[in-house]
C-alpha cells in the first residue's frame, strides 16, 4: 500500500476498475433528481439516469460535495499516517475545489489539492496518471508537476443530442435551444480553461461523426496515430461506435478505450451524449 492516498470526485468519470486498480476513493457530489438527492455512482446507476431523462420534461440537477464530507474522508486517512493528494475536477465549474480547501484547512496532516481544470474523464487522465504514479513510489511533490505536464496536453470534444438539458442548466437561452431543435442543430463542445464552450455546430446527427474527425485532425492530427484514445458515452451505443470506427479509419490510434460518462456530466448535456478526450504528445 503506498503512503498517498489519492482521491477524486465523481466529475472525473474514473471507471470502477481504475478506482480500485490504483487504490483511489472517489468522493461523489450530489445529484438531484425529481426532488430527490442521490449521491453520485453511489445511490443511483447510470442507466437509470439516462433512462429517466429520456423522458419527457425531466432534467437534473447537482451540487458540489460539502466541507464536511471532505473533512471526514481527509481525517480518515491522515488518522492512518498517509498523505493525502485530491485531485479535483475543474474549479471553474464547481465549488467542490473550494470545500477541500477550506477542510484541509481544518486538518493536521498533509493534505495536496490539485486542480485538473477540466472535466469528465479529462480530469479522469490526470487521476489515472497519479494513481500510476504512486503505486510506483513516486512522491506528492513528484506527481503533482507530471499531472501539470498531463493536464496541457489534454484535448476534449463531445457532442449533445438534444439542446434541452444545457438550456435547463442556464448554458443557452431558450430561445436558442428552441431554434436549435426545430432546426435539428447538433452543437459540438470543447473543455476551454476549465469551462465547457461551443466550438461550432451541425446541422442533423449524420454530420456529427465527420465534424469530430475534422477538429480533431485540427487540433491534435497524425498525433493520435499509435496514441491511445478514449470514448466517453452516454446511452447512444450506435454513435460511440460510429465515432470510434472512423477515428481508427483516420488516425490508426494505439487504442480505443470505451468510458461511461457519469451522472453529473449526463445531468447537464443530457442522455445522448458522447466526447472524445486524447492526449498530445507534443
Amino acid at each position: 500500500m503506498s503512503d498517498i492516498k489519492i482521491i477524486c470526485d465523481s466529475l472525473s468519470d474514473v471507471p470502477d476498475d481504475m478506482l480500485e486498480k490504483y487504490d483511489i476513493e472517489m468522493v461523489p457530489l450530489t445529484l438531484i433528481l425529481g426532488g430527490v438527492e442521490y449521491r453520485d455512482r453511489y445511490d443511483i446507476s447510470c442507466d437509470e439516469l439516462y433512462r429517466q431523462l429520456r423522458q419527457k420534461d425531466v432534467y437534473a440537477k447537482t451540487s458540489q460535495v460539502t466541507y464536511a464530507t471532505f473533512l471526514e474522508v481527509f481525517k480518515k486517512y491522515i488518522d492512518q499516517g498517509r498523505e493525502v493528494l485530491y485531485i479535483a475536477g475543474s474549479a471553474a465549474a464547481t465549488g467542490t475545489y473550494q470545500s477541500a480547501n477550506m477542510a484541509k484547512e481544518d486538518l493536521d496532516g498533509k493534505v495536496v489539492t490539485f486542480d485538473t481544470d477540466s472535466l469528465s474523464f479529462g480530469a479522469g487522465m490526470q487521476v489515472q496518471l497519479a494513481g500510476k504514479l504512486a503505486q510506483e513510489g513516486k512522491s506528492i511533490e513528484e506527481i503533482v508537476p507530471e499531472l501539470k505536464k498531463l493536464q496541457e496536453k489534454i484535448y476534449i470534444v463531445f457532442s449533445v443530442d438534444t439542446l434541452d438539458h444545457l438550456q435547463k442548466g442556464g448554458r443557452i437561452s431558450s430561445t436558442k435551444a428552441a431554434i436549435g431543435n426545430i432546426l435539428n442543430i447538433k452543437p459540438l463542445l470543447e473543455v476551454r480553461d476549465g469551462l465547457v464552450a461551443q466550438l461550432c455546430q451541425v446541422r442533423g446527427k449524420k454530420h456529427v461523426i465527420a465534424k469530430y474527425i475534422e477538429i480533431l485532425d485540427e487540433n491534435v492530427g497524425m498525433e493520435l496515430e499509435g496514441s491511445d484514445v478514449y470514448i466517453g458515452y452516454s446511452d447512444d451505443i450506435k454513435e460511440r461506435d460510429q465515432v470510434a470506427e472512423a477515428i481508427r479509419e483516420k488516425f490508426n490510434p494505439a487504442e480505443i478505450v470505451f468510458v461511461p460518462l457519469g451522472s453529473c456530466i449526463v445531468a447537464h448535456a443530457g442522455p445522448g451524449v458522447t466526447g472524445v478526450f486524447v492526449h498530445k504528445r507534443y
